[in-house]
């Protein structure tokens, strides 16, 4: 996998993510709806890894990249963070509320361990500095996310 590739997958991946698992937990916090959320995850899985992607791209423009490079670093970004948002879908669909939610966590929490040890075992890295890192950044964006949607549920519900 090229740099441009790899660049492209780690921020659809981290995106991916980060702001589906923000996206669940604010909207089902607020509304505790399995179908806002089914809804949310489709309009991040798509829209928002269309946005992603012309980001990359212009960041890519922005630093006077190739042309190949800049569309592959597009086309990974939009490739991953449609499918790492497409895979929150499931645990959505098939169990209660309460339960996809929990699982979507954990298995937010596994992609981004999984990736935070691979790219610290490929920069020579002590592995756990960055998983803990990066987990914490996570688990901030979740509380955070939740405690919104806590907020809307009370302000505007």
């Amino acid at each position: 996998m090229d740099i441009p590739t790899k660049k492209g997958f780690g921020f659809g991946l981290a995106s991916g993510v980060i702001t589906t698992l923000g996206l669940m937990m604010g909207l089902d916090a607020s509304t505790g709806s399995k179908f806002v959320v089914i809804a949310g995850i489709l309009t991040i899985a798509f829209c928002d890894a269309l946005s992603d992607a012309f980001g990359m791209h212009l960041s890519e423009e922005t630093a006077l990249m190739k042309e190949k490079s800049i569309w592959e670093s597009t086309g990974s970004t939009f490739i991953a963070k449609l499918l790492i948002a497409l895979t929150f879908l499931l645990p959505v669909v098939l169990l209660p509320m309460d339960v996809a939610i929990k699982v979507g966590v954990a298995w937010g929490l596994i992609l981004i361990a999984l990736f935070s040890v691979w790219l610290a075992k490929k920069e020579h890295l002590k592995w756990q500095n960055v998983v803990l890192e990066h987990l914490m950044f996570a688990i901030f964006v979740i509380v955070a996310s939740y405690g919104i949607g806590l907020l809307v549920k009370i302000w505007f519900g």
